[in-house]
């Protein structure tokens, strides 16, 4: 049995339908799980990873899990070690962990300091583990998705800075791999498209899948900032612009890993636009 948190998010509800179409044994946590569809092989049920003894309960049984955090659980909730030690006391053999690409290349900043916590727990864990450090996800588009339907416009900022996306559907399909298989332990594998792509360039993207122009409008920081700090901590906003307005040599960088783990390339932006249309129509 598998156990995979956060099943309803961009990566979890992938890897849900992975590993059930492989023929896996399925527990799906989610604080939402009403919201998912029942498949075979497939028990849903409530929870997160923000409460050890809930998710010592959720998980139990299960060979190996599937950790991801939610975003509020990067700034407060129960220590990285009280968590897994509720994984470990569960009987899981195995951990996959989703962090940041940023937990490494920014290694002081304080937005990733609890993600750069679980990373070390998770080493000391004593189980088999692998960390997934994915960059920018190409599903942040979505936050795009009203303006584009009805003004045919994207609002961002850096407008021409590029960064390798990554496609949510690949992460989901590393962790498949790294869950189900041999030969993974250990190992951390930095997940990303397979080359960088402006937001500029993004809306273009958006605009030929539609098959209508859409403007793109270039947004100050000051004006970014100001629409993420309405739902994201400050600390959060602070360095997510700072990643997208003057990003590191290697946060530009496409990494190989993808296409080592899964034996093809990495999906370029366009494929998740195509998978995602209706919701930009």
């Amino acid at each position: 049995m598998i156990a995979v948190t956060g099943a309803t998010g961009n990566v979890g509800r992938v890897l849900v339908e992975l590993l059930a179409g492989a023929g896996e044994e399925v527990v799906a946590v989610s604080r939402r799980p009403g919201s998912a569809p029942p498949a075979p092989g497939v028990r849903w049920v409530p929870g997160g990873a923000g409460d050890a003894a809930g998710l010592r309960a959720a998980v139990d049984g299960a060979r190996a899990v599937f950790l991801v955090l939610g975003g509020e659980l990067n700034f407060r909730g129960e220590s990285p070690d009280a968590l897994l030690d509720a994984v470990a006391d569960a009987g899981a053999e195995r951990i996959v962990l989703v962090s940041s690409q940023v937990s490494a290349t920014r290694p002081d900043a304080p937005s990733h300091a609890r993600l750069r916590a679980f990373e070390a727990a998770v080493r000391a864990s004593g189980r088999e583990f692998t960390i997934l450090r994915p960059g920018g996800f190409a599903s942040n588009a979505l936050a795009w998705a009203d303006a584009v339907r009805a003004e045919r416009t994207v609002f961002a900022p850096f407008g021409d800075v590029a960064l390798p996306v990554v496609d949510p559907a690949d992460i989901a399909a590393v962790a498949a791999a790294a869950l189900r298989e041999d030969g993974h332990a250990g190992r951390v594998y930095e997940l990303t498209g397979p080359e960088p792509i402006s937001p500029r360039e993004q809306a273009g993207v958006i605009a030929a899948a539609l098959g209508e122009e859409v403007a793109f409008v270039e947004l100050s920081r000051e004006a970014a900032h100001a629409g993420m700090a309405r739902f994201l901590p400050e600390q959060v906003v602070a360095g997510t612009l700072d990643v997208l307005g003057a990003p590191l040599p290697a946060e530009r960088r496409a990494s190989p890993d993808v296409a080592a783990v899964l034996g093809r390339p990495a999906a370029p932006f366009a494929a998740w636009v195509a998978r995602n249309l209706p919701a930009f129509a």
